[in-house]
Formats: C-alpha cells, structure tokens, sequence
C-alpha cells in the first residue's frame, strides 16, 4: 500500500496517548524498535504486556496484529485487527492490514468489504483494488472480480497502473516486468518494482488457478527485499506454499 500514508499511520501510532501510562508507552515504543530489527517474537511479547497492561487501549491491538501476521499466525491477526477496530471505528476504513489478513484467513467477503471501505479513504490505490479482485475471484471467480474492479485513474508507482491492467485483461505478465524494469533510476527502487511486479502477477496466476506459475512469482518477489509490510505478506505466502509442499 501507499509509503506516505503507511509512514503517516505508523507516526499516528507512536505519537504519545494522553493520560496512557507511561510503562505502556515505552512497551509500544520498545516493541516497535524490536520488530524494526526484525525481532519479532520480542516485539509480539512487549505488545502483549502493554496490552494485558492497559487492555483499552487500541494501538497494541493493532501493532500486534501485523505481528501476528508476519509470523504466520492469520487467526490472531485477524482477532486483534477486529479489537482494534473496535476500539477506534473511525480508522475502520484505513485498515488495509486487516483485510490481507482476511484474505489469509479466509474471510473473503469480509476482505472485500474492508478494501471497498478503504476505497473510500484512498480512491487511487491499485493495491487495494487488486486485493479486492483477489477476495472476489475466491469467492465468486474471476469473471466476477474482473468485472466488478474498483476503478482506479493514477497511481503513480511504477508499475502499478500496468498491474492494474493485468486485472482488467488489458496486459499480459511481460508487459508489467517491462515496465517495471523500464529506466529505473537506481538498484533499490528497481528492486522495489520487481518486487511489486512479481508479487502482484503471483497473486493473479494464483486467483487463475495457475498454482505453479503462481508460486514461482511469489518465491521471486519474496527475494526482492523491501523494508515494508508488503514484503511481509510475500514472506508469509511464500512460507505458506512452502508449508504446502511438505
């Protein structure tokens, strides 16, 4: 999903409570440097003890379900999203993180609905119009999907309007690692769109029942290292088809 907004709800979140108890705050704020060393069973303890500290409060919820998820655990994920959008239903519509979890779980009307919710926070993201096709294509296939996209105009990251097309029909998967490998000004950003690109024709090969085609795209995204919470769900799908293999 959108770097800005990502950044702008994590800074949210780590913004000091009024009235919060100070050991809890230094939990989140302990937690939250932990998971950024990737410390994740650490961060998912420091979360439970602000939470069993201070139960109302919504943030631990929320932070311990994207820890949740990157440990593969899709049910508590789900659990603490739901707690934490009872807690704070006016974020509800900005919950794309709930939603990927949905998807995991299972839940795909659920999923659909909290991406069309999300829709009406920010109308230009083609990662969440993608996310969408994918919880539709589950339950209803992917006629259905296809037809019912949300629209999108501009998004402008690279590739993600030709990722789009993909799931109109309009493109074939060449055309989007084409693009996305067209005149990158550095490595990192490269790598980047290659992520994006790889991971979204995984997921739309695995929503075709194109299963082998699918995996092969999801272990190459998951090489395509990136410091955000999408590189996660790769590393979680991936791990899952791993899992499968056995």
């Amino acid at each position: 999903m959108r770097r800005c907004l990502q950044a702008l709800a994590v800074l949210a979140l780590l913004a000091p409570t009024p009235g919060l108890a100070q050991d809890v705050d230094q939990l989140l704020q302990q937690a939250m440097q932990a998971a950024e060393r990737g410390e994740h069973d650490r961060a998912n303890a420091k979360l439970t003890d602000a939470i069993t500290a201070n139960p109302a409060t919504p943030r631990p919820w929320y932070l311990r379900g994207r820890e949740y998820f990157r440990a593969g655990k899709i049910a508590e994920s789900v659990a603490d999203f739901d707690k934490y959008v009872q807690l704070q239903p006016q974020a509800a519509n900005q919950q794309w993180e709930r939603g990927i979890s949905l998807y995991y779980a299972g839940e795909f009307q659920k999923g659909a609905k909290q991406f069309e919710d999300y829709q009406k926070f920010h109308d230009q993201d083609v990662e969440n119009s993608v996310w969408r096709y994918l919880c539709v294509a589950r339950a209803s296939g992917v006629e259905q999907a296809r037809s019912n996209l949300l629209p999108i105009n501009n998004d402008p990251r690279i590739p993600m309007m030709e990722i789009y097309k993909l799931y109109q029909g309009k493109l074939k998967p060449d055309d989007v690692l084409a693009a996305a490998g067209k005149d990158p000004p550095n490595r990192e950003l490269l790598n980047q769109r290659l992520f994006y690109a790889h991971l979204y024709i995984g997921l739309w090969h695995e929503a075709a029942g194109e299963s082998e085609k699918a995996k092969q795209h999801i272990f190459d995204a998951e090489k395509y290292k990136i410091g955000h919470y999408m590189w996660d769900v790769a590393h979680v799908h991936a791990d899952r088809l791993r899992a499968a293999e056995k």
